[in-house]
């Protein structure tokens, strides 16, 4: 308010000066048409130009001498108001941080009287525990005592029942064991009776026995060179029969060697028609590959598990796309006979793009 004040009373005085300037100048003009006109005069009214430049110039200064009154004035007021308004956040963190303080030291305060009543309460259950314990101990002292006098008189009670039985059981084992003597002993004797009876039963028919094996031995022995006899011939007419026999499958084992080897070869030649249309399957196939081709050499395991494919010869860009589609292909069929599959395991193709 007081800024704009200061600048009104600038403006007042401006226009008070203009005011001033155009009053003096209808004053002489007015004394001018006052007076009456003299004949063949020519009256003039002179208007002094240096008067009025300085005093516009003046009015200029001082209204740009207020005005630079007014804008340091403002300036002032500027930065008293940011000093009020940095001293008023000053305060404002001074309070928060008091309050932040309060209410930790509050919270502390609490803790600390928290802390100290767990404290006294886990000290009270502390000796109610002991207290407890101890009696504990005491009832567990007395249950041991009655427990080991129990034990006591258990033991002695054992010991004399114990004492008992084993007088008893040496009583009865004794009557057994003479009981047992007297048997063993007439069964003893009644053993060695038939024992003799047995032995003189037994070298009878020993006897017996012997002139009958000799009888049967003596017949043994005459059909066993009857059936020699019979068995030599036998054997002659059968090694002659078989040696007829071996002669005619020496010729079958050699035409069915050549056969299985014929049928290895097509088996053979059969799946790798049937590897060669995999391959050609991942084949990427350029213009430029017609009427080209290459020839692959493959290791493979038993399982048809692609160990390695190398180039034997041919074209190089479809040695490289033959390789690639090898190894997309990666497990070959194998088939169940170990021997075409051995024969397949190192295998040689020609990769001709169609």
């Amino acid at each position: 308010m007081k800024s704009d004040n200061n600048y009104t009373f600038a403006i007042g005085i401006s226009v008070g000066l203009h005011l001033l300037l155009v009053v003096v100048l209808i004053f002489s003009s007015g004394f001018a048409m006052d007076e009456k006109p003299k004949t063949n005069t020519i009256q003039a009214v002179v208007i002094d130009q240096n008067t009025i430049a300085k005093q516009a110039s003046q009015i200029r200064q001082d209204r740009e001498r207020a005005e630079r009154v007014e804008n340091e004035r403002l300036k002032r007021l500027k930065q008293q108001a940011d000093q009020l308004e940095k001293n008023r956040k000053a305060e404002e963190e001074r309070i928060r941080d008091l309050k932040a303080q309060q209410v930790k030291e509050k919270k502390a305060a609490r803790q600390a009287e928290e802390a100290r009543k767990k404290a006294v309460a886990d000290a009270k259950r502390e000796k109610e525990r002991a207290v407890a314990a101890e009696a504990e101990r005491k009832r567990n002292v007395e249950t041991a005592a009655k427990v080991e006098a129990a034990r006591v008189a258990k033991v002695k009670a054992d010991q004399e029942k114990a004492a008992k039985a084993s007088a008893e059981k040496k009583r009865v084992e004794k009557e057994k064991a003479a009981k047992a003597e007297s048997e063993r002993l007439a069964k003893e004797k009644l053993a060695k009776e038939k024992a003799a009876k047995a032995e003189a039963e037994r070298k009878a028919k020993a006897e017996a026995d012997r002139v009958a094996k000799a009888k049967v031995a003596a017949e043994k022995a005459r059909k066993e060179k009857a059936r020699a006899a019979k068995a030599e011939a036998d054997r002659k007419q059968k090694e002659a029969a078989l040696n007829d026999i071996f002669a005619g499958l020496e010729d079958e084992t050699v035409q069915n060697s050549s056969a299985k080897q014929q049928h290895i070869d097509d088996e053979v030649q059969r799946f790798g028609a049937v590897y060669k249309q995999m391959i050609q399957q991942n084949l990427l196939i350029d213009e430029s590959f017609v009427g080209k081709s290459c020839r692959v050499k493959m290791k493979l395991t038993s399982s048809g598990l692609l160990l390695s494919v190398t180039t034997l010869s041919g074209d190089a860009q479809v040695c490289r796309a033959a390789k690639t589609a090898v190894t997309k292909v990666n497990v070959f069929p194998m088939p169940k006979d170990a021997d075409i599959a051995a024969k397949l395991t190192n295998i040689n193709l020609t990769v001709q793009p169609e």
